[in-house]
């Protein structure tokens, strides 16, 4: 898994602890699917996120995201590109 500019999480574990260590960051996020595209096992989701920032504001990102599944429908690889500026904006 790779989320926009970080290094990428290798591992179950590895992303779990990633994906924690980053909701400690917000307080909590909500995404609508705005367009998709499936090309066999690759899919593109264009989604506007709206983020709940800990000072209880909230910030918006245009985000994509690139995933690919295995023949047993887990995903092999996922990398999200996203601007977080205005969620850490002070």
């Amino acid at each position: 898994m790779v989320f926009g500019n970080a290094a990428p999480l290798v591992g179950r574990e590895a992303i779990v602890a990633g994906l924690r260590e980053f909701y400690s960051t917000i307080g909590g996020l909500q995404h609508r699917i705005v367009r998709n595209w499936q090309v066999d096992a690759d899919v593109i989701a264009e989604t506007e996120v709206t983020y709940r920032r800990l000072d209880g504001k909230d910030a918006s990102a245009v985000a994509v995201s690139i995933w690919r599944t295995r023949d047993d429908g887990l995903i092999s690889d996922y990398r999200i590109f996203v601007d977080l500026a205005p969620v850490y904006a002070v």
